[in-house]
């Protein structure tokens, strides 16, 4: 087996309550990486097309990769993909805390689950002796994911729902310690199969090709990460809540859903006033990551807990027009518990106060105005009176009651916290990322607007080049599987350093803003030379050399998969498109309309090596060996 791997896939039927141990296919594992990569691929291969997300059909696939298990930092994560009943396209998310870790000392690289259990079940499995129980989860339904972990073994790592999963909240995600894979619904099915947790334990040590240079070179990668200005200073002093200032300071901060860009209390949200006003305990991180990106916050009532991120400040906080930070952490607290994505969860309660604000639906919810939201978040998560509706998404309340035009939404998931009003590039990653509206499927954003150098973030320059560049990227990245984080170093130090009125800074900028599309594309897809520290550590890890330019084709593969399932599904190049929010009103003085998608997505289309409706052409799936 290929250094790195388990070498072993469990799947579990709850149904007949039976399971087997098969082994892991290499040809994909070369193909797809591990993760999200090798998921998709199962998915693909496994379920026919148009089946029921919530039914028996749809497969629940726990997935790591050959980083997992290693002291790599940002290394400890798993990725869920099934289908989404969010979206009914390709569902996918990640999530940090200590199960990934389990799943390999297990001695399993992906877990399936299939079909759907008779009563509610927990699952634990030893991956020493080989075995897997199926244990009643009657006593732990209707618990929150802090109240389930607790409860159960100590010996074991779980993966978790809790009250918003089996309600079926089309957002509903999977916890692991008190991280979560939150966004497209992963928690809804697997709260639709009644099972309430995965607990796995095992003793089995991770296996590698070059162990010395793996450890030598990850502390090269220690430092780096320590030293750069990103992961280790303003990441460590401020967490993710110190971007809040950043993107308000570029209008780019959603306020009043998405109606602005700007807050006037921002700074009241921001991680800088977290750090000054907020934290208690200690500064967190996920398992031999030194980016303490985790703040502990005190709720009233509660104690000491995981603190909101800036996804949650943002939409929890400056779309609802809320500046109070303890009242965001307390949300982000009932959120976590519920087991329910933020992002989606904030834009869902945003449009709903904005169909108040127009009269088009009749319920106590104010932009503003704190009252009721905390009994709202809960009704959410139980499905009871109005939050049975909103537990549903924006996509579908709008179908409802009416205001599609204001309903933030890409592919019926919730747009995250960046405005591509003031970020084409990552408008044109929201349209065409196959899981809808989400910014870690290549986080753009860091590469034109929010990062050192940024480039003219409203111009067409690059906007379809950078996209594609950082959506094979993530996808490689989300195949290993390492915290999207980690591509926060791919901008050097000596960068951030410059001084942006400096000749050397502005010559700098103006020639990678210059830079032809395909000159960029072409120094990511070199191969045979590492350019990032993700490949020397696949390298050592699996004896097999790897380089930026075949982690680009391994991401392009996996992205134009996932494109073949939306397709399958249903989805089509219609789906590729943004908010009329954001394509008509301008949040910008001088702009006369909003984003101008139609003028970049047909270059991306051809630079993609699609036809004009986004097909994929027979060429390109031969060429990056996607078989459908």
């Amino acid at each position: 087996m290929i250094k790195g791997y388990a070498g072993r896939v469990l799947e579990v039927d709850l149904r007949a309550r039976s399971f087997f141990f098969a082994p892991l296919d290499e040809e994909t594992a070369r193909l797809y990486i591990g993760g999200k990569g090798y998921g998709t691929r199962l998915l693909y291969d496994r379920t026919p097309a148009g089946i029921d997300p919530l039914g028996p059909e749809n497969l629940l696939i726990f997935a790591t990769g050959p980083l997992n298990g290693s002291v790599a930092p940002q290394s400890n994560r798993f990725a869920v993909i099934c289908k989404s009943p969010l979206t009914g396209g390709i569902g996918n998310a990640t999530c940090g805390g200590s199960f990934a870790l389990g799943m390999k000392k297990a001695g399993i690289d992906v877990l399936i689950v299939k079909d759907r259990a008779e009563r509610p079940l927990r699952l634990e499995i030893d991956g020493d002796r080989d075995a897997v129980e199926f244990l009643d989860a009657g006593d732990l339904w209707g618990k929150g994911t802090y109240a389930t972990q607790k409860l159960l073994s100590r010996k074991h790592q779980h993966a978790v729902i809790g009250p918003a999963g089996e309600n079926l909240v089309l957002f509903a995600g999977i916890v692991s310690n008190e991280r979560i894979a939150g966004r497209t619904g992963v928690g809804a099915v697997m709260g639709s199969k009644l099972l309430k947790a995965v607990s796995v334990r095992g003793s089995r040590k991770l296996d590698m090709e070059d162990p010395e240079k793996f450890k030598a070179y990850t502390k090269e990668v220690r430092k780096l990460f320590e030293d750069h200005p990103v992961l280790g200073e303003s990441m460590r002093r401020f967490g993710t809540g110190g971007i809040v200032n950043t993107t308000n300071g570029r209008n780019i901060l959603p306020t009043r859903n998405f109606q602005k860009g700007h807050f006037e209390r921002a700074m009241d949200l921001s991680g800088e006033f977290l750090e000054d006003h907020g934290l208690k305990g200690v500064k967190t991180s996920c398992i031999h990551c030194p980016v303490t990106c985790g703040r502990d916050v005190e709720v009233e009532g509660v104690g000491v807990v995981k603190g909101p991120e800036y996804e949650t400040l943002a939409l929890m906080g400056s779309n609802l027009e809320i500046g109070d930070i303890k009242k965001v952490a307390e949300w982000n607290y009932h959120a976590d518990d519920l087991g329910m994505d933020t992002i989606s969860l904030g834009a869902t309660l945003s449009f709903a106060m904005e169909l108040v604000e127009r009269g088009m639906l009749d319920a106590n919810l104010h932009f503003g105005e704190q009252a009721g939201v905390t009994e709202l978040i809960q009704d959410i998560g139980h499905r009871r009176g109005l939050g049975a509706e909103l537990a549903d998404g924006t996509k579908r309340l709008a179908a409802k009651y009416g205001g599609s035009e204001f309903a933030m939404h890409v592919k019926g998931l919730e747009l995250s916290a960046y405005d591509p009003r003031g970020s084409f590039a990552q408008g044109v990653e929201y349209a065409t990322t196959n899981r809808g509206g989400c910014h870690v499927q290549g986080a753009s954003m860091y590469m034109e607007s929010v990062g050192p150098l940024t480039i003219n973030p409203q111009n067409l320059k690059l906007k379809a080049d950078i996209p594609i560049m950082q959506q094979n990227i993530a996808c490689a990245i989300n195949s290993m599987v390492l915290c999207i984080f980690t591509t926060y170093g791919m901008i050097p130090k000596a960068v951030h350093e410059m001084n942006p009125s400096s000749f050397k800074y502005r010559a700098l900028a103006f020639a990678f803003e210059n830079l032809p599309g395909a000159l960029l594309r072409g120094a990511m897809g070199i191969k045979g030379k590492p350019m990032l520290w993700f490949e020397k550590w696949l390298t050592y890890i699996t004896g097999t050399t790897f380089s930026s330019g075949h982690l680009q084709e391994i991401g392009a593969r996996i992205f134009n998969l996932e494109r073949m399932y939306n397709l399958r599904e249903g989805l089509t190049s219609a789906d590729d498109t943004l908010p009329p929010r954001i394509l008509h009103e301008s949040t910008f003085p001088g702009m006369d309309s909003g984003h101008p998608l139609h003028l970049l997505l047909p270059s991306y289309y051809k630079k993609r090596g699609w036809s004009a409706d986004g097909v994929p052409l027979r060429r390109t799936l031969e060429r990056l060996q996607v078989r459908v």
